[in-house]
């Protein structure tokens, strides 16, 4: 696995996870909410705050019809076109350089996904530490050519791809100068389910791209998918956000509020901290404990010669004695010596 920095933050197997959160449209067109977000996400303790970074021409056009209109009634977003979507969940590009400022006042990292071209070199003016390529976006070679091109580090969504199709992409990003790379596992529904999350993908795919980090983009309803992924090997984590839920947004239904974010952050961490090493003995840590596990006491005066019975020994705590593993052996046999109450039997 390769190590790199995103900004000052060092990313790889032996770092905690980077925690990116995720604002997407739940901006709900304010800027004051914008910055409410960075706030929330700075506080929360996020490694990153990222934004999209489109508009609805860069992505499609204004037309009905066929795949243009969302018509599974399942989704969130049931009812419109595409185009009517992009224009309700794009952020203006006026509001990016005050957005990243913002972030980088509050002491957390900021950048986007650009979905074109002209999303790329606007974003360089604004030197971002790092793009992300969304998953509808990954088989978009002239973009990924363009990203790979500003030789910054780039996180890229597996979701919606055949492992083919993302190999062909990570090898097309390596070809056109691309090192420090970021794989997300990634389930494209929204909200995702914990039974198709398939965590289980990531040592795989840690296996099949050994030089690239492995992470996941999140988007089930809760923190616990995230928790396993970093168990799995997962270093990154991207997950939606919101001020509250109720308050509506594209994607609030599947967003973390800001205490559930913090409580990504603390439980992420915490995970990666208990993987720790292969412990196979007793730990330092643990050698005082080591004296309240069971040993063999006198429990009633005997006298020399006088037989060990069930009645003046037994298997007590503390620890110092002999091991439990003696007691039916010792049975039946005299004593040496006269031994108290509350002796312990030595070897």
């Amino acid at each position: 696995m390769n190590e790199f920095k995103i900004g000052n933050i060092d990313i790889g197997k032996n770092h905690k996870p980077f925690i990116i959160a995720e604002m997407s449209g739940n901006h709900n067109q304010s800027i004051d909410r914008a910055f409410a977000l960075v706030k929330a996400a700075a506080q929360a303790g996020a490694s990153a705050l990222k934004l999209q970074t489109y508009t609805a021409d860069t992505i499609t056009i204004n037309h009905r019809g066929g795949l243009f209109d969302i018509t599974d009634k399942n989704s969130l977003w049931y009812g419109k076109n595409l185009y009517e979507l992009y224009q309700e969940a794009y952020t203006p590009w006026e509001w990016h350089k005050q957005v990243f400022d913002y972030a980088n006042e509050l002491g957390i990292l900021a950048f986007s996904s650009p979905f074109d071209e002209t999303a790329v070199d606007f974003l360089e003016t604004l030197d971002v530490p790092a793009y992300k390529i969304a998953s509808f976006e990954s088989n978009h070679f002239p973009l990924l050519k363009k990203v790979a091109q500003t030789g910054k580090p780039i996180l890229i969504s597996s979701g919606t791809s055949k492992i083919s199709e993302l190999y062909e992409s990570i090898q097309y990003l390596k070809s056109n100068g691309a090192k420090d790379i970021v794989i997300f596992k990634c389930t494209s529904t929204y909200p995702a389910s914990a039974e198709n999350t398939n965590v289980n993908t990531i040592p795989v795919l840690q296996q099949i791209f050994p030089n690239c980090t492995i992470g996941l983009s999140d988007h089930t309803m809760g923190i616990g998918a995230s928790v396993a992924a970093v168990a799995l090997g997962a270093r990154v984590i991207e997950k939606h956000f919101t001020l509250k839920r109720a308050d509506g947004g594209v994607d609030s239904a599947f967003s973390l509020e800001p205490h559930e974010l913090k409580l990504l952050v603390e439980e992420s961490e915490r995970a990666f901290l208990a993987l720790g090493n292969i412990q196979l003995d007793t730990q330092k840590s643990e050698e005082v404990s080591r004296q309240f596990k069971r040993s063999i006491y006198v429990v009633k005066d005997i006298k020399k010669g006088e037989k060990f019975t069930s009645e003046n020994i037994k298997i007590i705590r503390p620890g110092d004695g002999m091991p439990p593993k003696y007691y039916e052996n010792i049975l039946g046999k005299k004593a040496p010596m006269d031994l108290n109450f509350g002796t312990p039997l030595k070897l």
